[in-house]
Parts: C-alpha cells; sequence; structure tokens
C-alpha cells in the first residue's frame, strides 16, 4: 500500500510553486500548514522550509521582482510556519446563552488569544466592548477583515466607521437584501457562530446563543464562505 503521507520534499514542491505568482492566498497557505503537519515535520524540517523561502525570495529580489509582493508572500510562509508549531488541539465546542456576559465573554476571549487573523461575518457591530477587543487585536498585528450589512453602520451605536477609520478593511453587503451572518473564524482554527448580534442587547435583554468549535468540518466550509462573500461584495 502506498504510504501518502507528505515528506519535507512535498513541502519544499508547494513552497517553489506557490511562490511563481507571487502570492500566497489564504488557501495555500493553510495548505502549507496541512503538509507541515502531516509531514510530521521536526525542527530541522521547518528550518529547511524557512531557508527555503529566503532563498527564493532573495533569488527574485535579484531578478528584479516586487519587493513589496515577496515581503507579503514570505510573512505567509512564517505564519504558516508558526501555525505548524502549533500543537494541535483536541476537538473541543463550547455553548453559551444570553441573556447574560457569557456569550459576550466567549467573543472576548476569542480576541483576546488570536494571533494571525481573524475573519468577522456579523450583521452588526454596537456594543463597545467587542470594537475595543477587535481595536486591541488589530494594533498587536492580528489581521482583521470585516463583512457587514450597510444598513446597520448608521445606527445609534455602531462602531462600524471607527473600526474602518483605525485601518481595518471592511466591506459592506450594498444589496437590497441583508447579509445577516453572525460568525467569525480565529487563526483558521476557531468558528464562533450563533444567533448572538454583537451588541449590547444581545447580551442584556435578547435570548442568543453562540457555539465556538475547533472542528475543521465547521471551520473549513465557514471559511469557504466568508471568502466567497469578501469578493462578491468587494467587486
Amino acid at each position: 500500500m502506498p504510504n501518502d503521507t507528505p515528506t519535507i520534499d512535498d513541502v519544499l514542491a508547494h513552497l517553489n510553486a506557490s511562490i511563481e505568482d507571487v502570492r500566497l492566498s489564504d488557501e495555500e497557505r493553510r495548505t502549507l500548514t496541512t503538509l507541515l503537519r502531516d509531514a510530521v515535520t521536526p525542527e530541522d524540517g521547518l528550518r529547511r522550509v524557512r531557508n527555503r523561502a529566503f532563498d527564493l525570495v532573495r533569488t527574485r529580489l535579484g531578478e528584479g521582482r516586487e519587493a513589496l509582493d515577496l515581503l507579503r508572500w514570505l510573512d505567509g510562509v512564517a505564519r504558516a510556519l508558526d501555525m505548524a508549531r502549533t500543537p494541535l488541539i483536541e476537538g473541543r465546542t463550547e455553548v453559551s446563552f444570553s441573556p447574560g456576559d457569557d456569550c459576550l465573554n466567549m467573543v472576548l476571549t476569542r480576541f483576546q488569544l488570536a494571533r494571525q487573523t481573524v475573519r468577522i461575518c456579523v450583521f452588526t457591530i454596537a456594543d463597545n466592548r467587542i470594537s475595543e477587543a477587535i481595536l486591541a487585536a488589530h494594533q498587536r498585528g492580528v489581521e482583521i477583515r470585516i463583512l457587514t450589512d450597510n444598513d446597520k453602520r448608521f445606527d445609534a451605536g455602531s462602531d462600524i466607521a471607527q473600526l474602518r477609520a483605525a485601518g481595518i478593511p471592511v466591506v459592506e453587503d450594498r444589496s437590497n437584501a441583508h447579509m445577516h451572518h453572525k460568525f467569525a473564524i480565529f487563526d483558521d482554527l476557531w468558528l464562533l457562530n450563533g444567533s448572538f448580534n454583537w451588541t449590547r442587547s444581545a447580551s442584556q435583554a435578547n435570548e442568543e446563543n453562540l457555539v465556538l468549535s475547533n472542528d475543521p468540518a465547521m471551520c473549513t466550509p465557514f471559511t469557504a464562505r466568508f471568502e466567497h462573500l469578501w469578493a462578491r461584495f468587494s467587486s
């Protein structure tokens, strides 16, 4: 029976292919992280990947390729290496309900723990406590993107304009329908999803629910949906 476990050579081949367009997409970065983990790459193997990445960048800089694009590609490889070093977490699911602060605290904790990326896809953001957690993560260097609905940005208490002014990319659904999702994906590993709106009334009065899961069967389709909507609403 053939051995389907990837090798370090498979990882390096993926690296060589990904630099051809000087762009490491989110999907390519996730694939690289998965390859590194599945190959059970020891530390010396991770160093080989890092060194190959720098060699590829140096070669293309010598060819006069765009330096900023190469730096972004290299940053993506570095993030994949960091994620590959992170031990895989045992499958976990948690559920919270409101009224009360359980749902709010679940959201705040995820932002405090975020290391690399957060994709936010919510109808509205109108709770200063959540907005402050988003800004704090952004200021730590976490890459954050927000998808939201345009009809809610002018509501009293909406923090969308403040978050956009802070430099966080925001894309709005400007159609006659509503972008009514309430989910977020943290570091490509954790999904928050439920009825819980990111507003004070959701914590103080409404009957709401929020589910946290690191099951790839949940995270992967939600990530794909986010990227689909991001591309659609950006055009």
